[in-house]
């Protein structure tokens, strides 16, 4: 009965053992797991940082970019109102040398009627000059006026540009041409790029990863510095059986902004000459007639390139 009894009490501490040990296995098992995904946790934690950070450095832009479209906006304004008083200047004077020709052919008139042409003829020549000194005012007023026409144009195209880049950085829409894949991280899921905010790479935007002229992926940009940015690789964006490299071509996916240049030529006012009060007519006077100045028209110039540069967000670091 005693050894039935040592038996059973061997044979089930042999069944204590083995239970032990599985459940010490067990337990180191989980021990690792838990690590495991505690660093996770921190690595997700940390990348959610960074994405405020970019996301609050995205607003700021965006609210600077608004100011400077306000102010562009009332520069504007101040030029418009500027070229109407210029015009209204011109007028003014077109009128003043239309009615001296009306009194010089009133003067004829009643020259002829008296019979006393050379009486008139100093009043004539004094008139002449008076013409003419009108004629070379308002050449220089007509001058003036299309370089403010053209000041106008390149604020309006300033103003379209900064407009234009504003709406695409709110849309979350990179405007650079193309870049390069700097370096590869895959074991992170990331990429760094050879361009940044100030070639127009937008936080948050997505791009296409061009070969040989064929998409083959696409990118979400994480993090923008001045001359750099950080891209996140979209899995299920990649072509089949497809590596990336570093070199890869990267494109915006949509037509990057296109700026208008402005040509250097400046408008110059034509010369004049203003006849002298001594010189003898070349002819009756009462059988000429008076010119009047030709008011030139006014070319608006082409809009002149406005790349402001936008403040550098931060880039995720690698653990």
């Amino acid at each position: 009965m005693v050894n039935v009894f040592g038996i059973l009490t061997a044979i089930v501490l042999a069944l204590a053992s083995f239970v032990a040990y599985k459940n010490k296995d067990a337990y180191a098992n989980e021990l690792i797991h838990r690590k495991d995904e505690d660093r996770k946790l921190a690595a997700t934690e940390a990348r959610l940082k960074t994405a405020q950070n970019s996301l609050a450095d995205t607003q700021g832009k965006h609210t600077e970019a608004k100011a400077l479209v306000a102010k562009l906006k009332t520069e504007e304004a101040e030029h418009e109102s500027a070229s109407k008083a210029l015009k209204e200047d011109v007028d003014s004077k077109t009128a003043v040398v239309d009615s001296n020709k009306s009194k010089l052919e009133q003067t004829r008139v009643e020259a002829g009627k008296i019979g006393a042409i050379r009486d008139d003829a100093d009043k004539v020549k004094t008139l002449g000059v008076e013409m003419e000194e009108l004629k070379v005012s308002i050449a220089k007023d007509v001058a003036k006026l299309e370089e403010l026409t053209k000041d106008n144009s390149q604020t309006t195209a300033r103003n379209d540009v900064m407009k234009g880049r504003t709406d695409m950085i709110s849309r979350r829409e990179s405007f650079f041409t193309e870049t390069r894949i700097g370096a590869i991280y895959p074991n992170w899921g990331f990429v760094t790029l050879g361009a940044g905010n100030i070639s127009g790479v937008v936080a948050g935007s997505t791009l296409e990863i061009v070969r040989n002229a064929k998409a083959i992926g696409k990118l979400l940009v994480t993090a923008v510095e001045a001359n750099t940015a950080s891209a996140s690789i979209i899995p299920e964006s990649l072509v089949k059986g497809t590596v990336l490299m570093i070199g890869d071509q990267v494109v915006p996916t949509h037509k990057p902004v296109e700026i208008p240049k402005v040509p250097d030529s400046k408008p110059e006012a034509p010369p004049s000459k203003a006849p002298s009060k001594d010189a003898e007519p070349a002819a009756d006077p009462s059988m000429e007639p008076a010119g009047t100045a030709a008011e030139p028209d006014a070319t608006p110039a082409a809009a002149s390139e406005a790349t402001p540069e936008t403040p550098a967000a931060t880039t995720p670091e690698s653990n």
